[in-house]
């Protein structure tokens, strides 16, 4: 990550957050998912990426580097004290947050997961994911976390998972639930990028008018050297119009980082759909498992109605009933086998059906939460700057009147 990249990343945490007095970044309020207050790590602790630096990935080649962050976790609460040591600072590379979430994303597949914690530690926010153990080491536990997240099997899950996924699925009995959740991330997701497109083209044409108005300064303070009863209100309409100029840059800063909070929402769209492609693959697999019990029970009933394949027709072999009872014997078995497996599908569907459901009700509410400010916050910075605009043109017109 570049030294652009990581300013934006502390900017972006110190605007949304808190920064205390000693200029640390830090994440510090109780989180709400619609009326009910869960308890999470943020309630207990603070967490904050104080600093970041550039390290060498090697002694011969000077020019490769990469980013280091430096998280600081302090508990707050004294009787939390036992779970969590007082305070304790890791470093952490960009790559370890991305191995952070693949971990989440396999352990639990029924939740909508937020971002990379790139910009704001979502994930201890989360009442579920906050309690992780390989989450609460991956705050403490530099080496120890590393150790532990190549040990725990999940690297061959990740795996396997990824090739699932590219796989088409094609059901005979999709739920109409997911299907609809499946959809509305698909939308939610194209909503949000046309209008963080349309805002990008608004503030490219305001960023160009304001700056426009740098010439008409100009032109005022060149123009008051030659006038005498003028002069004066023409400076100043210059000066007017230079601050006019200069003010659209704070603005869009500000814009900008509302601009962030709403991407982060479209990588909540495409987690939604992933929960859906979870689900779909669950109940593929129910699917299969059930076909295979109706494969087994048909070929059982053509066994013992004594009818055989082509190949024994055309070379005149008949199964005995000794063959025949063996064979019907060893359906049963595989048909039981096979029934047992779909009563174990059945389950995993339903649990995962039911968690997944629980968590999406949390994310439509937080995310009521999060859109109303943030596009509340757009609006007052609109105002904010037409409210600066119309004060300069006032000012610009009592100037321009009062000339003598």
């Amino acid at each position: 990550m570049e030294i652009k990249e990581v300013y934006l990343l502390i900017k972006l945490i110190k605007r949304l957050n808190n920064m205390d007095d000693s200029g640390d970044i830090v994440v510090q309020n109780n989180i709400t998912f619609g009326p009910v207050k869960l308890d999470t790590l943020l309630n207990h602790l603070e967490i904050s990426v104080s600093e970041s630096e550039k390290r060498a990935n090697g002694s011969l080649n000077l020019r490769d580097f990469y980013t280091v962050y430096l998280v600081e976790t302090k508990v707050t609460d004294p009787n939390f004290q036992h779970k969590l040591g007082k305070l304790t600072t890791v470093w952490r590379r960009y790559t370890e947050f991305e191995q952070l979430r693949d971990y989440l994303e396999v352990t639990y597949p029924y939740i909508v997961l937020p971002p990379l914690p790139e910009k704001r530690v979502i994930i201890a926010a989360h009442p579920i994911l906050t309690w992780d153990k390989h989450f609460t080491e991956f705050l403490q536990h530099e080496e120890g976390w590393r150790e532990s997240y190549k040990s725990n099997g999940y690297l061959q899950l990740v795996e396997n998972k990824l090739k699932s996924i590219s796989i088409a699925v094609r059901l005979k009995k999709p739920d109409p639930q997911f299907e609809s959740i499946r959809d509305y991330g698909g939308t939610l997701y194209v909503n949000l990028n046309n209008l963080l497109k349309a805002r990008s083209r608004v503030a490219e044409k305001q960023y160009t008018v304001h700056k426009l108005h740098a010439n008409y300064g100009r032109v005022f303070s060149e123009w008051s050297a030659i006038e005498k009863e003028m002069g004066d209100a023409l400076q100043k309409t210059g000066h007017y119009l230079d601050s006019l100029a200069s003010s659209i840059d704070a603005g869009l800063e500000d814009e900008e980082l509302l601009s962030d909070q709403l991407k982060e929402y479209l990588f909540f769209a495409l987690s939604l759909q992933n929960v859906c492609k979870n689900h779909e693959m669950l109940q593929l697999q129910l699917e299969d498992a059930e076909e295979n019990v109706a494969s087994k029970n048909v070929e059982k009933t053509r066994v013992q109605q004594g009818k055989t394949g082509l190949m024994s027709r055309l070379f005149g072999a008949v199964d005995t009933e000794e063959v025949r009872e063996f064979k019907v014997n060893l359906l049963d078995q595989q048909i039981q086998e096979g029934a047992s497996a779909v009563n174990i599908n059945k389950e995993s569907l339903s649990d995962f059906s039911s968690k997944a459901l629980t968590d999406i009700e949390r994310f439509q509410n937080q995310k009521v939460l999060d859109l109303r400010d943030t596009l509340g916050s757009y609006a007052f910075l609109q105002l904010k700057t037409s409210r600066k605009g119309l004060q300069t043109w006032l000012q610009i017109r009592d100037c321009l009147q009062n000339i003598p």
